[in-house]
């Protein structure tokens, strides 16, 4: 073997010890990094009680949502439950013989968890994004008269959502909304102030 050839094997095993410690070193750090953007990411704080909960449209977590709302609501924490509907259908219902929305399949889960049918309100139109959502709840808070709300969304969505939330009620006269976390998820919220103060 000669001295270019034992050269390249030492540059070589060089380069995969290298790899290896790099991969190690990502491998062992990942989840501090993970966990700390989770919680830069996650909003919380509790509201003792509401004149409405909203549970914020989210196909693919509806039913994390719709039970945590209906938890509040066995709580006490607000008599009323009011959904968004963000137009999205969910796979066909043999029973129904179509596919239905997913604020359905909310408002279903919330009954099948011990909400009353007629405790469950539908803001009216169909939202886009989260802040023309935000812009939909404070409407109807408005309209019905409604000043306290728990808003409940996901855990990395709780950020976005409270921004969204603050820009559609500033100068609204809203005194506010909050984004209550779930247990053993990664679910979680914030108190939004009083609209003025924001």
């Amino acid at each position: 073997m000669s001295g270019k050839e034992r050269i390249l094997i030492r540059t070589k095993a060089a380069r995969l010890r290298r790899f290896l410690l790099i991969a190690l070193l990502v491998l062992v750090v990942s989840p501090v990094v993970a966990w700390f953007a989770a919680h830069i990411l996650i909003v919380k704080a509790e509201v003792p009680s509401a004149d409405a909960i909203v549970v914020l449209s989210g196909s693919s977590t509806y039913l994390e949502r719709a039970n945590w709302a209906a938890k509040l609501y066995r709580e006490g924490r607000a008599p009323i439950i009011v959904l968004t509907d963000d137009g999205l259908i969910g796979g066909w219902d043999n029973r129904e013989d179509r596919n239905p929305h997913y604020y359905e399949m909310t408002a279903r889960r919330l009954q099948q968890q011990g909400v009353p049918g007629d405790r469950i309100q539908l803001a009216p139109g169909v939202v886009l994004g989260t802040y023309e959502e935000s812009v939909l709840v404070r409407d109807y808070a408005s309209a019905h008269n409604l000043k306290r709300l728990l808003v409940v969304t996901s855990g990395y969505h709780s950020r976005r959502a409270l921004w969204s939330m603050r820009r559609a009620c500033e100068g609204s006269g809203s005194s506010g909304a909050a984004l209550p976390s779930l247990p053993s998820s990664p679910f979680s919220g914030t108190e939004l102030k009083n609209a003025k103060n924001w």
